[in-house]
């Protein structure tokens, strides 16, 4: 039986959908607390790690000291052959693990908007929709690293998302987002709201986030049955 382990990085933005659809499968899933001080997960103890965001970005080592150890055990994993799934800051952290760049993007995200999925992505999973309208959550992006598969874009960031088949699967966007969890992230974030031409009001972000849940629940469901060979 497979076992997660799940790196957390603020309290309100914890695994969600990715928790339920563990659930269903009979994974058992362990977080890690790291904002709250706990270890790292013992490299034998999981099959799938899962790095979720936080509000912080890559490198903010002197606020986050937890952060340099963090990257040096996603490489560590990665090099070891374990499969790892990255949301927003911890796509970007897999990217920064095997050598891609990260930056600040153009704009800021935060809120639904419509992200169109590349030819390419749909090749590595074919269920996948021509487009869809998914919450994002960051100032931050990657460039593609090296021998990925690109999985979408959006107006606002041209790069959403990158798959190596068996290796890793990091998605800059949050399918993993149910209404409640929406909530926690609009509430531990009302203090830092940022200005953009895709940025939402926190009240837009609530009211849509049941229009989109079901839709992107069963396309992360998707994603993650087959990166895992559930298919």
């Amino acid at each position: 039986m497979a076992t997660i382990s799940v790196l957390q990085h603020a309290a309100f933005e914890g695994p969600g959908e990715i928790a339920t659809w563990a659930a269903l499968n009979g994974y058992p899933l362990d977080i890690h607390h790291l904002y709250h001080g706990d270890k790292l997960p013992e490299i034998d103890s999981f099959d799938l790690l899962v790095v979720m965001g936080g509000e912080m970005n890559v490198y903010q080592d002197r606020d986050y000291p937890w952060l340099k150890s963090e990257r040096k055990f996603i490489h560590t994993t990665l090099e070891q052959g374990k499969k790892i799934v990255g949301i927003c800051l911890g796509s970007q952290l897999i990217a920064d693990a095997l050598g891609s760049r990260v930056c600040q993007n153009a704009e800021y995200e935060i809120g639904w908007f419509p992200l169109t999925f590349a030819p390419e992505g749909c090749e590595a999973f074919p269920f996948l929709p021509t487009d869809a309208t998914v919450l994002h959550w960051h100032g931050d992006t990657f460039q593609l690293p090296p021998g990925a598969i690109r999985l979408a874009s959006s107006p606002g960031c041209p790069e959403q998302g990158f798959v190596i088949p068996q290796k890793c699967l990091g998605l800059q966007f949050h399918f993993e987002v149910d209404p409640a969890l929406a909530r926690q992230m609009v509430e531990g974030s009302s203090d830092n709201w940022p200005k953009g031409m895709y940025v939402q009001t926190p009240e837009a972000i609530l009211s849509e986030a049941p229009t989109h849940h079901e839709k992107n629940r069963k396309i992360l469901y998707g994603l993650l049955d087959r990166f895992c060979g559930q298919e």
